[in-house]
């Protein structure tokens, strides 16, 4: 456990980013989602909307650094294939 005060307040930090980190992975992960099921659903335009949904929620973190960008341009690659395969 920290001992000085300027640890204490570094470990608070890092538990307070972690926790945001986490929560925004999540509400990506969320959105990948949503277009994979409006995909397997066969929903085309829904698809379509979802997935312009799920574009920015990934770059938005790929700048934040929590996302490496090669996996953010899989994601997307991926997911925009799915959709022009219906």
């Amino acid at each position: 456990m920290a001992n000085s005060p300027q640890a204490r307040k570094r470990a608070r930090q890092a538990d307070k980013r972690r926790e945001q980190n986490a929560a925004q992975r999540s509400s990506m992960r969320t959105a990948i989602k949503r277009t994979v099921a409006a995909i397997t659903a066969g929903d085309k335009t829904q698809a379509e909307d979802a997935y312009k949904a799920a574009v920015p929620a990934i770059d938005k973190l790929v700048n934040k650094g929590l996302v490496h960008k090669n996996q953010a341009a899989r994601n997307k690659s991926r997911l925009n294939a799915r959709i022009r395969a219906m």
